[in-house]
């Protein structure tokens, strides 16, 4: 992996990384916000301590453990990657109310028009300042986003100290079974 200066990574503050997206996939995770390695890298979940890539192949949704660099890959699976707010930052924390509600806006729109089978959001906090359901817990949800269903799993950062690689390959597996009986 590329190592970027501090002053590399700033640079890269408010950038937008594509999606990776096509319509009709089984499943569009939805990270919160591309942190600042993902826009200097243009990869998403590109720091090292994210363990969104281990936990995707952990629960099966694919064969092997994919780089952050072979994120074009995904479509072939049915799976691809979104964001609730498109902009760079270095800590989710520096989203105002106001970015996820508009994020939330932006997203029902753009899954409404890729109708993927499940809309799966990283982040229960995320989910919750987006769509405002303040009650919203980990798994799936009452909410239909046109005909797709709605899966919140817990946030892959490193800084998630309350699941495991493990314990997080189980929700991700949770709901790949899910999107596979749909």
């Amino acid at each position: 992996m590329t190592r970027f200066t501090q002053q590399e990574l700033e640079a890269a503050r408010d950038r937008l990384v594509p999606d990776v997206a096509a319509a009709g996939l089984r499943v569009l995770f939805c990270g919160i916000n591309p942190g600042l390695m993902t826009a200097a890298t243009g990869h998403h979940f590109a720091r090292p301590g994210n363990r969104f890539w281990p936990v995707l192949h952990l629960s099966g949704f694919t064969p092997r453990l994919l780089k952050p660099s072979e994120q074009g890959e995904l479509p072939s699976y049915g799976l691809g990657i979104t964001n609730v707010v498109a902009r760079a930052t270095a800590r989710a924390d520096e989203l105002s109310d106001e970015e996820y509600r508009e994020g939330g806006r932006l997203l029902t729109a753009k899954v409404e028009r890729l109708r993927p089978r499940w809309l799966a959001v990283v982040g229960v906090t995320a989910y919750r300042a987006a769509f405002g359901d303040r009650k919203a817990v980990i798994g799936p949800q009452e909410r239909l986003i046109g005909a797709s269903r709605v899966w919140v799993l817990p946030n892959p950062s490193g800084l998630n100290a309350h699941w495991t690689a493990a314990t997080m390959a189980e929700e991700f597996g949770r709901l790949r079974t899910a999107a596979a009986e749909t």
